[in-house]
């Protein structure tokens, strides 16, 4: 009879052991650093966004020195485009990750986003070549990561090209995308939207539980998967 009970109980527990490995999820997780300046990663991979850029240029947020410190060696960094506020040419000399923009990068230095796995994490970048005042080349990108759509808008001026893109599940975009979207009677098809590059006292408000506004330096969003 014991043995039976043993038994059962062995059986019992591999069971549930199986179903919570099956049923086991991952987090991609997302640190704001500031102006479009992110961190994101599952564990596995590290990726930055317009980060290192230079601190407090033309007015806009200031980051402390232990950002630089802390930046992940062998990340993977994709820029938008390189105005300081997004990029700073003498803090990306010193990256040992490889590096990604819509200019002629280093071949010894530049991402290969054509590979649609880096490691064990499933992650790739689709490109949209976008408009941004007084720059001559800009881009926006969709990073699909464990299933996970992730919009990155930078700071292109209207929301044309955001309105082609479908089933995102977090979208990245300054203020002026939301009101040229509203403006022109479009939809962002976004689960979550976040609303970054503010000046330090811009004030933005919303009661929209959907919409995130990233004042707060440090703020974590999280993706799970």
């Amino acid at each position: 009879m014991l043995r039976s009970i043993h038994r059962l109980q062995l059986a019992t527990a591999a069971f549930l052991l199986g179903c919570s490995l099956h049923g086991q999820s991952g987090v991609i997780t997302v640190r704001f650093i500031g102006n479009c300046g992110l961190y994101m990663t599952d564990g596995v991979l590290d990726v930055y966004v317009d980060f290192p850029y230079k601190s407090g240029a033309y007015g806009y947020m200031e980051y402390p020195l232990s950002e630089i410190d802390s930046l992940r060696p062998g990340a993977t960094h994709l820029f938008t485009h390189r105005h300081a506020d997004h990029y700073s040419k003498k803090l990306v000399k010193g990256l040992s990750g490889m590096v990604h923009g819509p200019w002629k990068v280093k071949k010894k230095r530049r991402a290969d986003l054509s590979a649609p796995v880096y490691g064990t994490a499933a992650f790739k970048v689709e490109t949209f070549r976008t408009k941004h005042r007084f720059a001559l080349h800009h881009f926006s990108y969709l990073i699909t990561w464990h299933g996970k759509r992730i919009y990155l808008s930078g700071d292109t001026e209207g929301a044309e090209t955001i309105a082609q893109v479908k089933g995102m599940d977090l979208a990245f975009v300054p203020g002026w995308i939301m009101h040229d979207a509203k403006a022109k009677n479009i939809t962002i098809d976004a689960e979550r939207v976040a609303i970054y590059h503010l000046y330090p006292r811009e004030t933005v408000t919303t009661d929209n539980p959907k919409i995130r506004i990233l004042k707060e330096q440090g703020s974590l969003l999280e993706l799970v998967y």
